[in-house]
């Protein structure tokens, strides 16, 4: 058994209250008495109370005022707790206060050099995010909270490029996050459908006298794991759609949690894409007219045309206006 289960376990057994001497503790973790009174003076370093009494009725136990604290962390599991509030305070994540609260009660049980040892191995990383809305917070939590009871709401939502947000109603079954972005996994109610919303876009949530029954064992990264493996499974040869446009859009279209599985390379003019030509058919051509100008495709063909072919059934923009397809 490693030090450090030791350690653990000898100090779950002097927390039981009783009086042990070194050689029962010894026999109980088939280590040496010599090796039990090293521990006694590490844990002792390390804050706990421990008290070793002779005489006929001595023993060693710990003080009554000693609170448990995890005191027992290797150095690198320490560094990694700290990484990982960093991480989780870059994606937004709804319960970073309560994280930071439980990383201060880890690190007033260190003594001082566990503390400085923690400040150098943690004091060369950072984790530089995009500033994400403070509404998202409050709205992660209630649609966590929904998930968790069942509980339907109703969300006025912002599609990307839309004029104006529309209201519908939602079961959420997970919460995802993905590449700088919050995603709920719900069943649209209007669409009669799963659906797949970003929080940042949502401008309003509200709980309803509605409930639902979450698909067993239903997970929201798989749900885009299977989405997007279901489209890639469409027969029809691959094809590579070359896109150019201003850095901000070619990011907003490299970001579309669909469009991102397909992307092969990327420039800051151009990006390039391999899809299989039903799914360029299918999807491509009414998400792609939504940009308008800001993009132009020179190839393939075949897309060109369909995307002309969507002007002509829409009878609402002329292509000049829309999208530039030399």
């Amino acid at each position: 058994m490693a030090k450090w289960d030791n350690m653990l376990s000898m100090l779950w057994m002097l927390r039981s209250g009783r009086k042990l001497t070194a050689a029962q503790i010894a026999d109980s973790l088939e280590i040496s008495v010599r090796t039990v009174y090293r521990y006694i003076d590490a844990l002792c370093a390390s804050g706990v109370p421990v008290v070793a009494e002779s005489g006929h009725d001595g023993g060693i136990r710990i003080l009554e005022s000693f609170e448990e604290t995890p005191l027992f962390f290797k150095s690198v599991e320490l560094k990694v707790l700290m990484d990982t509030y960093k991480f989780a305070q870059g994606a937004g994540y709804p319960y970073t206060e309560e994280l930071e609260s439980a990383l201060k009660k880890v690190e007033n049980g260190l003594h001082d050099e566990q503390c400085d040892d923690l400040s150098r191995q943690t004091g060369g990383l950072d984790v530089i995010s995009p500033e994400s809305s403070p509404s998202v917070v409050p709205l992660l939590r209630d649609l966590e909270q929904a998930v968790n009871d069942g509980r339907t709401v109703r969300i006025v939502y912002r599609k990307a490029n839309a004029e104006q947000a529309d209201e519908r109603e939602v079961d959420p079954y997970g919460l995802a996050y993905d590449r700088n972005e919050w995603y709920t996994v719900a069943y649209c109610h209007r669409s009669q459908a799963v659906r797949t919303f970003r929080v940042d876009r949502i401008a309003r949530l509200e709980q309803i006298e509605a409930w639902f029954e979450k698909p067993e064992r239903f997970s929201a990264s798989d749900y885009f794991q299977d989405q997007s493996e279901r489209e890639r499974a469409a027969d029809g040869p691959p094809t590579v759609i070359p896109i150019e446009g201003e850095p901000d859009t070619l990011n907003a279209i490299c970001g579309h949690w669909h469009m991102r599985h397909y992307l092969m390379q990327r420039t800051d003019r151009e990006a390039q894409f391999l899809l299989d030509v039903p799914t360029m058919n299918k999807h491509l051509p009414r998400y792609l007219l939504t940009f308008g100008t800001a993009i132009r495709i020179r190839e393939p063909l075949a897309l060109k045309r369909r995307i002309r072919r969507w002007h002509r059934q829409s009878h609402s923009i002329t292509i000049s206006e829309t999208i530039e397809l030399h």
